[in-house]
């Protein structure tokens, strides 16, 4: 026997049919709410390494307009809307991964930290490493893609004293010195100057500087990939034989940056010099098929980019729940 399910009789079925008819009445449903979600962090393994990825909690960034240019803004919207996500507000993730080498716990990126520039949901790395075991006095090194305020604030706490304490910390010279620049405190750029100069200042003497092409910790590879800051840099993590590449903001969203990724960015310090990174790099990735981590796509952000005829697609994997 077949059954022919229309899309109207499908429609119905939907409306007509509550959650305690599906459910065979409400006593199944005394139980109280709980209100708790899952611990915000996951953990997987790359070849001889354990990776834990933290995050430091959603980051709004408001209506598509005026920060995701190049592209006529209702098409902005219908790419949200075409992919199920809203076309009012742009919501970013932020996945620092932690990687153990067996010598060595590094963690990349730190997070908004204490500040509250984009809402009350950031700032929650702390605990989200406390959650998955972590303790910021065991991270040997902390890496930074780059001194923006989303990937340096975890630097310090609320007391300005440095939650990691036994870490050294790695980041460009070039990025550095533009983004503690005392000159620029007058300038547009202020709230992220003294934001740097908070978190970078008082680890100046733990800072050691990074390359283009250098493998500056065993495994972690620095790859340059300017336009975003001047000094945006994106890493190669390796272990017995197995690799992925932390993006870093490479590419902040996987539809509207990827899609189309010479779409510009309005926080790119020069957008047009990023979206030629974006390309350039997004196809090497895709081409040998390199496992990606994205600080902002959605959690946990692992996965692959894909080329296709006008730009890329992300193929987010399965968490892997066994280790």
């Amino acid at each position: 026997m077949t059954m022919d399910v229309s899309r109207r009789s499908l429609l119905a079925l939907g409306a007509g049919l509550g959650a305690s008819t599906l459910l065979g009445g409400s006593a199944l449903a005394r139980a109280p709410k709980l209100g708790t979600q899952t611990p915000y962090w996951h953990r997987f393994i790359l070849g001889d390494a354990e990776v834990t990825v933290v995050s430091d909690g959603p980051l709004p960034l408001g209506p598509p307009k005026g920060t995701f240019v190049g592209v006529p803004d209702e098409e902005v919207k219908k790419m949200l809307t075409d992919n199920f996500l809203s076309p009012d507000n742009v919501v970013l993730e932020q996945n620092s991964p932690i990687v153990n080498t067996g010598d060595k716990l590094i963690l990349f990126d730190t997070g908004m930290g204490t500040s509250k520039a984009f809402g009350p949901t950031t700032g929650r790395q702390q605990k989200s490493m406390a959650e998955a075991g972590i303790k910021p006095g065991d991270i040997d090194a902390v890496v930074l893609s780059h001194a923006h305020i989303d990937h340096i604030g975890g630097i310090v706490g609320a007391d300005d004293k440095p939650l990691f304490p036994n870490a050294q910390y790695y980041i460009t010279q070039s990025d550095f010195d533009f983004w503690t620049d005392e000159g620029k405190l007058g300038s547009p750029l202020k709230d992220f100057v003294v934001h740097a100069r908070k978190n970078l200042l008082p680890v100046r003497d733990r800072l050691v500087f990074i390359k283009d092409n250098q493998e500056f910790l065993p495994g972690v590879t620095a790859m340059a990939a300017p336009g975003h800051t001047v000094g945006h840099t994106i890493f190669m993590v390796s272990s017995a034989g197995k690799s992925f590449c932390f993006m870093g903001d490479l590419t902040h969203h996987p539809v509207l940056l990827l899609e189309k990724p010479r779409m510009q960015f309005s926080y790119d310090s020069d957008p047009k010099q990023a979206a030629e990174t974006r390309v350039r790099l997004l196809d090497t990735i895709a081409a040998n098929k390199i496992p990606v981590m994205s600080y902002h796509f959605a959690w946990p952000g692992y996965g692959h980019i894909a080329k296709t005829s006008e730009g890329f697609h992300y193929y987010p994997s399965a968490m892997q729940m066994n280790l």
